[in-house]
C-alpha cells in the first residue's frame, strides 16, 4: 500500500483489509510523508517502509513489488492508501489472476455496473477516457480505466514491475508495458470510493499537464527497448538469484535511488499471506511473508 501523507486513511484501510483476510500480510510504503502515516499504520498492525524522501507514487509502488519479487511471492495485490479502494472487492480483483486468466487484473470504475460508487470531476472523466481510448488503439484491446491502481498479479506481473515501472503517473504507462511484454490483463468491474479525507494532488490544471506528459511518455516509451529479460518471471526463487534479478531495478530506478540495500529494509507492494483469498500461491513461511507494502522500517 503506497501512502503520502494519509494519516487520517491508512489505519482504516489496514483494518479493511484484516477484515477481509485476517492472514494478509500488510506492509505499508511511506513515500516520505511528513505526518504520522508510518505511526498509524504501524498502529493498526501494519509492516512500515519509509522512504527517505518523497519519491512519488511510481517509485513508491516499484519499492513495493521489488519486495515482493525478491521474497517470492507468487501473488500480489495493491491498494492506495486514500480509502479510494474497497478491499471488500478483492475478491474480484483476485478472481482472474488466481483462475489463471490473466498475469494482471485491475480493477475498474468503468467496465460495469456495480452500483453507484464515486464518480470524478466530469474534466478527469473526459481525461480518462481520452486515454483510455489511446491506450487502447495501442494495446489492441478494450481499455476502460488507464489510471487504476487497484491490481492483482502473479509472478510474472510482480517480476516485470519490480524490474521497471513507470514514474510521475505511471498506471498509464504500465498498461502499455504490460501489452509490450505480453502479459494477460484483464479488467474487472469495480466501485470506487470518495477519499475518506483529504485533497487529491491532482487538481484541474494539474489534469492538464497530466494529459499532455502521459501522452507524451506512451509515445516514446512506443520506443523503448524492452527491459525484463524471458527468464524474469521465473528469476528469484533461488536465495542466490534474487540480488542478481533485480540489478536493474538498482540505481538506475526511482526505486533503487532510495531503498535501503540491507535485506531487511528491501520493501514493497505486494504478496498476501498463506491459507486465504489472496494469499494461496503466497509462500507461507514467515520470512518470506508481505503484502500491501513496503519492509518494515528499522526493527518495527
Amino acid at each position: 500500500m503506497p501512502a503520502y501523507n494519509e494519516a487520517a486513511n491508512v489505519g482504516c484501510v489496514v483494518d479493511e483489509l484484516r477484515a477481509f483476510d485476517p492472514a494478509l500480510d500488510v506492509v505499508v510504503v511511506d513515500d516520505g510523508s511528513s505526518d504520522d502515516t508510518a505511526a498509524a499504520a504501524r498502529a493498526h498492525g501494519a509492516r512500515v517502509l519509509r522512504l527517505p524522501f518523497n519519491l512519488g507514487i511510481g517509485g513508491a509502488v516499484q519499492t513495493g513489488f521489488r519486495y515482493a519479487f525478491e521474497h517470492g511471492y507468487d501473488l500480489a495485490v495493491r491498494v492506495d492508501g486514500d480509502g479510494q479502494h474497497d478491499p471488500a472487492q478483492l475478491d474480484a480483483v483476485l478472481g482472474p489472476v488466481l483462475a489463471g486468466e490473466a498475469d494482471i487484473a485491475v480493477g475498474s470504475r468503468f467496465a460495469g455496473s456495480v452500483g453507484d460508487g464515486y464518480r470524478s470531476s466530469r474534466s478527469r472523466r473526459v481525461g480518462i477516457r481520452l486515454l483510455a481510448w489511446v491506450v487502447s488503439r495501442i494495446v489492441g484491446r478494450r481499455v476502460t480505466d488507464t489510471t487504476s491502481g487497484f491490481q492483482a498479479l502473479n509472478r510474472k506481473g510482480i517480476a516485470l514491475f519490480a524490474r521497471d515501472y513507470p514514474h510521475d503517473y505511471p498506471e498509464v504507462e504500465a498498461t502499455v508495458m504490460v501489452s509490450r511484454h505480453r502479459l494477460r490483463a484483464v479488467e474487472v468491474p469495480v466501485a470506487m470510493r470518495e477519499r475518506a479525507s483529504g485533497n487529491s494532488s491532482i487538481t484541474a490544471l494539474r489534469s492538464i499537464y497530466y494529459m499532455i506528459k502521459v501522452l507524451l511518455a506512451i509515445f516514446v516509451g512506443l520506443f523503448r527497448r524492452d527491459v525484463v529479460p524471458s527468464a524474469g518471471s521465473s528469476a528469484g526463487h533461488r536465495p542466490e538469484d534474487r540480488a542478481a534479478a533485480l540489478g536493474g531495478a538498482g540505481a538506475g530506478s526511482a526505486a533503487g535511488r532510495a531503498a535501503d540495500a540491507r535485506p531487511e529494509n528491501r520493501a514493497a507492494v505486494g504478496g498476501a499471506g498463506a491459507g486465504s483469498a489472496g494469499g494461496r500461491a503466497a509462500d507461507a513461511r514467515p520470512e518470506n511473508r508481505a503484502a500491501f507494502g513496503g519492509p518494515e522500517e528499522g526493527t518495527s
